[in-house]
């Protein structure tokens, strides 16, 4: 049988890869600190069959959910009412969260909270990478980001110019090592996409454009500070996905394989020169976007990603159960 699902509505991309669980999904709207009231068209559209509803209508309902997907602990405390498994997924460095958010507490106190909260609701936490759950204090491997190459059109690389889908990039400069990625492109052609109102820039208008964006330019660009961030996002696995080549700095979790699917640079100045090299030989890009395709669909396929949810709920339902026989 199909899993009925609750999910609330951190971002439109990431809820949209649920898609992939070939589940039922309730998806709460209409939450605080949104820049719209209800789902977002312009990033991702509805899921199919999904049925949008507010958190009231959602606290009215009988709780026959077989799990409350949340994002963050404000999720937690809003369906702390509503009986029924719940699975947290951890999306950011908590150092990082606490350095945007201004917190007057220790990541110490965060963590040991965290922990004796979830212990005692018997609520799995499912990181989306490994750098993100050991920062919440979370052992695990983590459910990394989907993007499914058949949802892509051709790759092209007809505009001589790197990508980047970046959003607030001034307020989180040193999360996207944002020195390294202006040194390396300083007056080379770089396309920016994303909310960035202070630049006066804003995200494509459709995620139809967006697609249309990754297949025409030449590469893709993602740089991140090690501490804070993954080597890789959602924006560039879907540039994966959609054949194109991505450059990077050097970092851990990096998916690239230099020279292979992409560049990954120690400096800004080598990363330059590889952009250099692309911009000129459209025929490199292409075979580099091949690969990086194939990289994508061993690596954050979407039955990988569905997989990976399906056993963290399955989790969640057994914490649930415990907590209920304790009681």
């Amino acid at each position: 049988m199909k899993r009925r699902l609750l999910v609330l509505n951190c971002h439109e991309p990431w809820v949209h890869q649920l898609s992939a669980l070939d589940a039922e999904l309730d998806i709460v709207v209409g939450l605080a600190g949104r820049h719209v009231a209800g789902w977002d068209e312009r990033l991702r559209p509805i899921p199919n069959g999904a049925r949008l509803l507010t958190l009231d209508e959602a606290r009215a309902l009988p709780p026959t959910w077989d799990c409350i997907i949340g994002h963050n602990l404000t999720d937690l405390f809003d369906t702390a009412m509503i009986d029924a498994p719940t699975l947290l997924v951890i999306h950011d460095v908590l150092e990082g969260r606490m350095a945007q958010q201004g917190a007057d507490f220790t990541a110490d106190e965060m963590r040991a909270s965290l922990a004796t909260y979830v212990a005692q609701r018997g609520i799995h936490v499912m990181p989306v990478s490994a750098l993100k759950g050991r920062s919440w204090g979370i052992d695990a491997e983590g459910v990394t980001f989907a993007a499914d190459p058949d949802d892509y059109p051709m790759f092209q690389g007809t505009i001589a110019a790197g990508l980047r889908v970046a959003n607030h990039v001034t307020s989180k400069r040193i999360f996207l090592n944002w020195e390294f990625h202006e040194a390396a492109f300083d007056g080379l052609p770089v396309t920016l996409i994303g909310h960035n109102p202070d630049r006066g820039i804003a995200p494509a208008p459709s995620w139809r454009a967006l697609k249309e964006s990754f297949a025409a330019h030449r590469f893709f660009i993602h740089t991140a500070d090690t501490r804070w961030e993954d080597g890789y996002n959602m924006a560039s696995v879907e540039a994966m996905a959609a054949g194109m080549p991505v450059l990077s700095n050097v970092h851990p979790s990096c998916p690239l394989r230099h020279g292979v699917d992409g560049f990954v640079a120690r400096d800004p100045a080598e990363l330059r020169d590889a952009a250099l090299r692309l911009l000129d030989d459209v025929a490199l890009a292409t075979t580099m976007g091949v690969q990086a395709r194939q990289t994508a669909i061993k690596r954050f396929g979407p039955s990988r990603f569905a997989r990976g949810v399906m056993r963290a709920i399955d989790a969640a339902r057994r914490k649930f159960r415990q907590r209920r026989r304790a009681a």
